[in-house]
């Protein structure tokens, strides 16, 4: 059963904005700790992007700060990525994540590409 379905990435030129969301299944949603997103390029290890910790505090990549907004819908067991100003150094396969106590559940993934 899948737990996390992903959907939002796309190509954009430099400068564009794309938002990505990740709906969380019913059976997992109120029990989620921490909810974000991690991306991998190609040839790098996977790495944290932003998350929202349950009582709604965000953390974000030094990367990606002041560019992008993480966000988190309770009635619709939804998080958003709001990605603004993007880069081709964002380009990634962007991945969603939660915890669920000692559980990691992921989306399956979707491409973001950037162009110059």
């Amino acid at each position: 059963q899948v737990q996390l379905v992903e959907s939002g990435g796309g190509l954009v030129q430099a400068g564009g904005s794309l938002r990505l969301s990740c709906t969380a299944s019913e059976r997992i949603f109120s029990n989620i700790n921490v909810m974000g997103w991690y991306r991998q390029a190609p040839g790098k290890q996977r790495e944290l992007v932003a998350v929202v910790i349950a009582g709604g505090s965000t953390n974000y990549a030094d990367s990606v700060k002041a560019r992008f907004t993480i966000s988190r819908d309770n009635a619709k067991r939804t998080a958003y990525l709001q990605m603004n100003g993007l880069k081709p150094e964002d380009t990634a396969v962007y991945y969603c994540h939660a915890r669920v106590f000692r559980t990691d559940y992921w989306g399956q993934g979707t491409q973001v590409t950037v162009s110059s």
